[in-house]
């Protein structure tokens, strides 16, 4: 198993969704997006991802 393959950072997501590093921390604070504290760092699995992007669609 590849963990590099399923897990994101927060600064891979913000650079992904072409957001501020801070926005992604805001989420995972208010509940949004759940991640895990590994030493400083956060790491959000790709299936977490996927469904906080399903989540944000609009009608």
């Amino acid at each position: 198993m590849k963990l590099k393959d399923e897990f994101y950072t927060a600064e891979e997501l913000a650079k992904k969704l072409k957001l501020n590093v801070m926005t992604i921390y805001r989420y995972i604070k208010a509940g949004k997006l759940k991640a895990h504290k590994i030493g400083k760092e956060f790491r959000i699995g790709r299936k977490e991802f996927e469904r906080f992007i399903n989540s944000t669609r609009t009608k």
